[in-house]
């Protein structure tokens, strides 16, 4: 099926058919929680590099560093105020530096964050546009507005609240009365007024300048934000993007409305990202762009990545789809036939610093609202379940072809942290919506790399700007390094596999089977997963590869573990396998 909206020169081949990003498994650190060298409790560029080692044996193929620019850190490095430097709590440029070097030596290729949509409200251009005045050339770089009404309009911030700042109580001039600013997220994060000749000149110059330290991709925040409808007309959800105001009082009111109306989605941003490969298409080959953007549809997220814009966007229907047989084929379908009728792979990903883990996510019933997050006053997930699935879950997702994303922890099957104390939140959204979204702070939290010690190995004084929760440690490397059935030890294999057998530049074919269960050839590989509560039998079925489910999870069987005498596999409730579907078969073999 061919994307409807695709434009003719879409179908032109493309020249990135053999680009590596292709297939890629791309591990996104955070580099606030990934480790900590220096103690004082915030993740640093040297506690990154003390741990490449972990990298290598995972087998992955680069990795993301989310922000790690000077910020005033309002919104967890979201908030940039010099995107040509490195933040001197992470260390110097030069670390940085000698990071790429080293990730690079390893083999691993290099993604960051660009932060396009807004910067720091610290920002130099921000500064001198408080400093500039009304109607100046300093304030065209943002979106600044007079009104004599209240705001200039009824949106609302995605951080809860309105999303427009009055500019008078900030700089304490009369002739700034009436007039505000606009911040789809924080206050403190203005956003930029794309229409202004500097702000493309300013992002053109940060392409390059990365690109020449040697980054091979960026990942695009709030892709789908930057230009904003002409005239700023009122959309139909209001201030309130978090469904608050309406009933304050009752604990299910934290909903939070889709990302639509005239703030998102518009068709400038791609003019944009054309401008963006033109600059990346002359500095290097095969420079990944991915776009972060919250679409309605699959159709709309292909616009992003057509042949003279992106590389790839994140599949949130995929992440979103939960543990439902029927919606992860629908969105495994429609992503295939969108992608690939503008020539672009698919992605592929389950967790990142903004959603719950998928570790704690797929222990909820499919009506469990995880949005907002989860804190110690929800219902507390089921820990065993919950682990199963998303072990089940991820390998499954390593068996489609395309590139995979994965965030940093979930290879040791680490949870949400759920019972965080309120004092400890940091989230912008748990203040801006008077402390009833719990909000992100639930999948950032530090981690472990030890069984034991104050920080379970995170750095050597036990300080930690999120904290850590009791047993922590058991999700540990050190915990699982040697262990057969660990999750550690699945996603190594499963990503050694999965680049053995090539999946990741295969293709699907659904294979027959039953209500609940997904089953998929990929070249000679046979992909199934079982989200029913109940053990099915593949028949006809070679040798597991590699299966999801620990021999303590099952009763031992032959059945649960092996292939049957028949030629049929028994792949218990919530478990995954790959099977050897070449012809004929192979015979014996450690299922494991």
């Amino acid at each position: 099926m061919t994307s409807t909206s695709a434009r003719p020169q879409d179908l032109l081949p493309r020249t990135d058919t053999d680009a590596w990003w292709r297939d890629a498994v791309i591990y996104q650190i955070y580099p606030r929680s990934f480790a900590d060298a220096n103690g004082d409790g915030i993740g640093d560029i040297q506690g990154i590099r003390e741990h490449i080692d972990h990298l290598v044996a995972l087998g992955v193929d680069a990795v993301w560093l989310s922000p790690f620019y000077p910020s005033p850190q309002v919104d967890a490095g979201y908030d940039v105020s010099d995107y040509f430097d490195l933040a001197p709590e992470y260390g110097s440029l030069q670390d940085l530096d000698a990071l790429i070097a080293d990730l690079h030596e390893a083999g691993i290729r290099v993604i960051v964050d660009l932060v396009p949509n807004h910067s720091s409200d610290q920002h130099e251009w921000f500064r001198a546009a408080l400093e500039a005045g009304p109607v100046s050339p300093e304030r065209d770089r943002y979106i600044f507005r007079h009104s004599d009404d209240g705001a200039p309009n009824n949106w609302g911030s995605l951080f809860g609240g309105p999303a427009w700042q009055p500019v008078e109580p900030l700089t304490g001039r009369s002739e700034d009365r009436g007039w505000y600013y606009l911040h789809l997220f924080a206050a403190e994060q203005p956003d930029f007024n794309w229409s202004n000749a500097d702000v493309h000149e300013h992002f053109r110059t940060f392409l390059r300048f990365w690109v020449e330290r040697g980054v091979e991709g960026f990942r695009v925040d709030v892709a789908h934000g930057l230009v904003k409808a002409e005239g700023l007309p009122d959309d139909d959800l209001g201030p309130d993007r978090w469904n608050i105001a309406a009933s304050p009082d009752e604990d299910t009111a934290h909903e939070k409305l889709p990302d639509v109306g005239p703030a998102f989605n518009q068709p400038g941003v791609h003019d944009i990202y054309r401008e963006w490969r033109r600059v990346l298409d002359e500095v290097g080959k095969d420079i990944l762009l991915v776009a972060e953007a919250w679409v309605p549809t699959e159709a709309d997220a292909a616009q992003y990545v057509r042949a003279d814009e992106m590389s790839q966007a994140f599949n949130f229907p995929f992440l979103g789809a939960g543990w439902d047989a029927d919606a992860l084929r629908r969105v495994i379908d429609v992503s295939l036939s969108e992608y690939g009728a503008v020539g672009a792979p698919a992605t592929w990903v389950l967790s990142n610093h903004d959603v719950v883990r998928h570790a704690s996510r797929l222990a909820y019933p499919a009506d469990m609202d995880t949005d907002p997050g989860i804190g110690p006053k929800d219902p507390q997930p089921d820990a065993e379940l919950g682990l199963a699935r998303a072990r089940a879950a991820t390998l499954f997702m390593l068996g489609l072809p395309g590139s995979a994303y994965l965030y940093q922890g979930e290879e040791l099957g680490l949870p949400e942290h759920t019972t965080m104390e309120d004092e400890a939140r940091q989230d912008p959204l748990w203040e801006r919506t008077n402390h009833l979204v719990p909000g992100r702070d639930g999948c950032r939290v530090p981690l472990p790399w030890t069984r034991d010690g104050a920080s379970y190995g995170y750095n050597a004084t036990g300080r930690t700007w999120l904290p850590q929760p009791e047993g922590w440690g058991e999700y540990s490397p050190q915990a699982q390094e040697g262990r057969e059935d660990s999750t550690l030890t699945l996603y190594r294999r499963a990503i050694a596999l999965r680049r053995e057998l090539r999946l990741g530049r295969g293709s699907v074919e659904w294979l027959d089977s039953e209500p609940g269960v997904l089953h998929l050839r990929n070249g000679t590989t046979g992909i199934v997963l079982n989200t029913t509560e109940q053990p099915v039998t593949i028949k006809g079925a070679s040798r597991p590869l590699i299966t999801s489910w620990r021999r303590s999870e099952t009763d031992g069987s032959t059945a649960a573990n092996a292939v049957e005498a028949a030629g049929a596999v028994v792949v218990p409730p919530n478990g995954a396998c790959w099977l050897d579907a070449s012809a004929g078969g192979t015979d014996g073999g450690d299922p494991r």
